[in-house]
């Protein structure tokens, strides 16, 4: 099967309209497959060409199940999330379902959501010692991102620029590796009802910081977060965030921005437009979130990551529950 990984994407807005922002050059894919959660932002366009599948995570409300797959009806879940006074919960893919998508030919590069916010990473590799038990030839490595939604992404379209590369799978696993060790992650909190909620923020801390306009710049070290600073209102949080980008990074020239939205395009567009604006990004992709990043950011919440060589961030706007 062949894969084009080097045309760049742009997914706008909702309309699942997505267009090459570079072209490129065939990849044959015959040997690698792609797995992740439902966590990673792969609308259609992208699924097809890096050759992915993906595993389902389901959140949980006020006894509702709800499957983050092709038929969630994301608005529907986020109205009961906001009419709910109780914080929605998550559940990761089973063993098994990993299992059935590992199985089959070639090797397989799996990514999955921070093993610190979902059981999701534990399960796919118990899922990878169930196929490995089938098929004993086969090599199958599980990738802990330490981030979610755009950060997944960066890291998946990392993997997809090593492949075209013509690196072997055992050089595409160390490089992929030390490339997630690198990472930082920050985000923004546009609401802070399901923070309040979850418990991750004081009823009384959160409040106050709502009245006053505040929107706390959160950071996750490694999959835990972490107050990093504040900001006085959305618009100076949105232009701070743009500003930490260039404090933590280096060499922008060789970076693609990925930027994830949920029901916030004119916010994602202005994220996307200043850093084209202040800094040399090689490209910037735009996607909507899925539906478990949507519990995660809320509606209107935007998330961003910037990938390279050894090193990415991931930053996170918008209220965040952690399951």
């Amino acid at each position: 099967m062949n894969v084009d990984f080097t045309d760049k994407i742009k997914y706008d807005g909702e309309s699942q309209t997505v267009r090459p922002v570079r072209p490129g050059k065939e990849v044959t894919m015959a040997f690698y497959r792609l797995v992740t959660d439902s966590c990673c932002e792969l609308v259609p366009a992208l699924k097809t060409r890096l050759h992915a599948a993906q595993a389902p995570l389901t959140m949980l409300l006020d006894g509702v199940s709800y499957t983050d797959d092709e038929t969630l009806d994301r608005d529907r879940f986020l109205a009961a999330m906001k009419a709910s006074r109780s914080a929605p919960k998550s559940a990761c893919p089973s063993p098994d379902c990993y299992a059935r998508l590992f199985s089959g030919e070639g090797d397989v590069f799996a990514v999955t959501i921070s093993s610190k916010l979902s059981g999701s990473y534990n399960s796919a590799q118990i899922g990878r010692t169930l196929a490995l038990a089938a098929r004993p030839n086969q090599k199958i490595h599980v990738f802990d991102s330490c981030s979610a939604s755009a950060g997944e992404l960066a890291v998946s379209l990392r993997i997809a620029e090593y492949v075209q590369a013509g690196l072997g799978f055992d050089e595409i696993v160390s490089k992929t590796e030390a490339f997630i060790r690198g990472m930082r992650t920050f985000f923004i909190a546009e609401s802070l009802d399901t923070l309040i909620k979850s418990g991750r923020m004081g009823r009384i801390t959160g409040y106050v910081a709502s009245a006053m306009s505040l929107r706390p710049i959160m950071t996750a070290d490694h999959g835990e977060i972490k107050l990093y600073e504040k900001a006085r209102g959305s618009v100076r949080a949105f232009t701070r965030l743009v500003d930490i980008i260039g404090e933590c990074s280096a060499d922008l020239s060789k970076r693609t921005l990925v930027v994830s939205h949920c029901h916030n395009e004119r916010q994602a567009a202005f994220v996307a437009a200043e850093a084209r604006r202040r800094y040399p990004f090689r490209d910037v992709v735009v996607v909507p979130t899925g539906g478990l990043s949507s519990m995660y950011v809320n509606s209107g919440g935007v998330i961003i990551s910037d990938m390279t060589s050894g090193y990415y961030n991931t930053y996170f706007v918008g209220g965040l529950r952690l399951g």
